[in-house]
């Protein structure tokens, strides 16, 4: 998709009229116009709007997991707590540097659709495992399995998907990069003073 223009602005064009009208809502004819290219253009690289989405999905989270990892290789070295921080910065940056497939994606997943089970599982099993388990890390031993810290690590989650299931909230505050950026960078010192707080009152009860 990186070399080829045209496939990219196809990509765009979906991303942005699924996350403006939904996927239904959507049909291969918008999807052209919006990118200025022809409907066969469309048939001969995906095949169909399903093909299309597939594609779109894809790319997006095999790039998501590819970021992941490199944050988790690159700080290697580093205490799980911060391991973690520098996790959830790049998760808020990559979903807010692809605000409307964000926010699209989440959508549907909050409904449970064929879309969940058929083209996300997998990279939502992988995407729990890192964050889940570098989580845990960052608390004493012994409390993987404290049902405290489960009820902690759902709400971690929560924080990580809420800009997307409510971008209503946030419209206002992000009109462009820069103001993108700059939510991203103040949404990840949120999170960050949170672990702060359930971390250090996990260290003193254990005291």
């Amino acid at each position: 998709m990186k070399n080829n223009p045209t496939k990219k602005k196809v990509i765009d064009a979906a991303s942005l009229l699924f996350f403006q009208k939904g996927f239904h809502g959507t049909s291969v004819r918008d999807i052209a116009d919006k990118a200025s290219v022809n409907v066969s253009l469309i048939s001969y690289y995906y095949k169909s709007k399903q093909g299309l989405l597939e594609h779109a999905v894809t790319s997006y989270y095999e790039s998501y997991l590819n970021k992941m990892e490199e944050i988790l290789i690159d700080s290697e070295t580093e205490a799980p707590i911060d391991k973690l921080k520098l996790l959830i910065q790049a998760i808020i940056h990559y979903k807010q540097n692809n605000h409307q497939f964000s926010c699209f994606i989440h959508r549907e997943l909050s409904i449970d659709t064929v879309f969940v089970r058929e083209m996300a599982v997998t990279y939502l099993a992988k995407e729990n495992y890192f964050i889940s388990n570098i989580f845990f890390d960052s608390f004493p031993q012994g409390h993987k399995n404290n049902t405290e810290h489960q009820f902690m690590l759902m709400q971690l989650k929560g924080m990580l998907i809420t800009p997307y299931l409510l971008q209503n909230e946030w419209k206002d505050q992000v009109a462009g990069k820069t103001s993108h950026d700059l939510f991203a960078k103040n949404y990840t010192k949120v999170i960050h003073k949170w672990l702060d707080f359930v971390t250090s009152q996990s260290s003193q009860h254990t005291n």
